[in-house]
């Protein structure tokens, strides 16, 4: 690849190599090498996630640092890269992490339990010349927070109190949330897999009828935030059809394409979404309170000769909850 170093093979190699160095070889200070500063635009690397965003490599440290010591023994271990790309115009990422670790630190989720965790991530990263420029990153904290005995609810709750109350608490990413990128996705064929199952987000989330049926292949296997797992094309409906009921005059937005097609492996497609608008309906986050909720998501799906064979769907409930309580009290 033109402007990386010779150790990485492919973009995926590239990814999978920076995590496990930063992460697991316990080299964090490597994060100011491979988050890029660009002085010529006046732009540090902009990493977004439900909480917030966070600008250049300091900022990501502390984070990162603030994490292995609340879970220093946590292992990264990258279920999938789902890329698109090229040498002139830039590569872009979507990395599927599941992690594993033992919550026995006292810290942001209370007291140490001593339990065995397990959660997922996707981190979407925009990268050129050996550095990642561009990120979008979202966890399973509702996944987190359940495994420790904690409702999602209650913790937003718990985490406005610390924070000072709702006049003082910091606003998760809203629609107000500035999203400064130099970021331009590479050129893509008309026809892909990724605007295929973009196509059928929409529609699902359009309320067409048959949608799930003709595109689901019936033994599909449906990993839901939360860390819940769902088989069947029944609990795939019951699934969006909750999410859609809760934000039903809603915006659902496809915010970016990528996707993966080797004939030596399944289609695979990872999709950046987010719903805009109010919380009017009664559904996945209790009654309706008339709050403007921004919901970021990104998911990945997995291909098969009778459609989606495996799709992961990831969004941070407790920011969806924090956002919705802050506005209600």
């Amino acid at each position: 690849m033109k402007g990386f170093d010779n150790q990485f093979k492919d973009l995926p190699d590239f990814i999978l190599k920076i995590t496990y160095q930063i992460w697991e070889n316990n080299d964090v200070e490597s994060i100011k090498k491979y988050y890029a500063d660009i002085p010529e635009v006046s732009l540090a690397t902009p990493t977004r996630s439900p909480s917030g965003v966070i600008y250049g490599a300091e900022p990501v440290i502390k984070g990162t640092l603030a994490s292995k010591k609340l879970f220093p023994d946590r292992t990264l271990l990258g279920e999938d890269v789902i890329w698109i790309g090229n040498d002139e115009e830039g590569y872009f990422s979507s990395h599927r992490i599941l992690s594993t670790v033992t919550h026995n630190q006292d810290g942001l989720y209370g007291k140490a339990t001593g339990k065995k965790l397990v959660y997922r991530g996707i981190a979407d990263c925009a990268c050129k010349n050996n550095q990642v420029y561009d990120e979008w990153l979202v966890r399973d904290q509702g996944a987190i927070v359940r495994q420790i005995g904690i409702d999602p609810k209650k913790f937003a709750y718990n985490l406005i109190m610390e924070e000072g109350g709702t006049d003082k608490a910091d606003q998760p990413f809203n629609n107000n949330t500035p999203i400064k990128s130099i970021y331009n996705p590479p050129s893509l064929p008309e026809i892909n897999t990724g605007k295929a199952y973009s196509n059928i987000l929409s529609s699902i989330m359009n309320g067409e009828k048959n949608v799930i049926e003709e595109n689901y292949d019936r033994a599909i296997q449906q990993y839901q935030p939360g860390g819940f797992i769902r088989y069947g094309r029944e609990e795939v409906l019951n699934f969006w059809s909750n999410l859609k009921s809760s934000f039903p005059n809603s915006e659902f937005k496809i915010e970016h394409i990528s996707f993966t097609e080797n004939s030596n492996n399944p289609k695979k497609a990872a999709i950046r979404w987010s719903i805009s608008g109010k919380h009017s309906g009664a559904g996945m986050f209790g009654t309706p309170t008339e709050a403007d909720v921004y919901v970021m998501g990104i998911n990945h799906a997995e291909f098969g000769s009778r459609g989606i064979k495996n799709e992961w769907i990831l969004f941070d409930e407790t920011m969806i909850w924090k956002q919705i309580l802050m506005q209600t009290g």
